[in-house]
């Protein structure tokens, strides 16, 4: 599973985040809250989706712990120009750079596997190491997260091992 390498221009992202571990994961409870207001945010440049994640510290998959905290949010892109009226909704600056774009194909539950092949065998065995700006899945509107057909891109940030 070889991943694309994209470089990624800023983005602005609107939606909703919460603070959060994996022991104490709230993705449910922050997609649902986020789900019923998106079709209202103003300015969408698609209807992709993003599950994005802020480290404090920059991300150490050596440290990361299930009671390491983040930052996890649900938001859509928008043109860059906008101005959120929303008071339910927050804004997001995507620091751009390059990033290696993998696909998780199967159901949500599998999702760790990716995780570690890529944290445990790509990234080691490249010329990259991690970059300290967000984390990002992005998928499409019809995603199901138990569908074992489902697909979803997984933005890794990369900087060369000399940078």
């Amino acid at each position: 599973m070889e991943p694309k390498m994209i470089v990624l221009e800023e983005k602005k992202m609107v939606g909703k985040s919460i603070r959060m571990t994996l022991a104490e994961d709230a993705t449910q409870e922050l997609w649902k809250s986020f789900m019923p207001h998106r079709q209202s945010i103003p300015d969408r440049v698609d209807e992709r989706l993003y599950n994005l994640k802020v480290f404090d510290q920059g991300f150490d998959p050596k440290q990361f712990h299930p009671s390491t905290p983040f930052v996890k949010w649900a938001a859509v892109e928008v043109l860059p120009r906008t101005h959120n009226e929303d008071p339910g909704m927050e804004t997001l600056v995507l620091k751009g750079g390059l990033y290696a774009v993998f696909l998780h194909r199967g159901p949500a539950d599998r999702f760790n596997q990716t995780l570690q092949y890529i944290f445990e065998e790509w990234l080691p065995a490249s010329a990259y190491d991690l970059d300290d700006r967000a984390h990002f899945e992005r998928f499409t509107i019809d995603y199901y997260p138990a569908d074992p057909e489902a697909v979803e891109e997984v933005w890794i940030p990369v900087k060369a091992v000399h940078e």
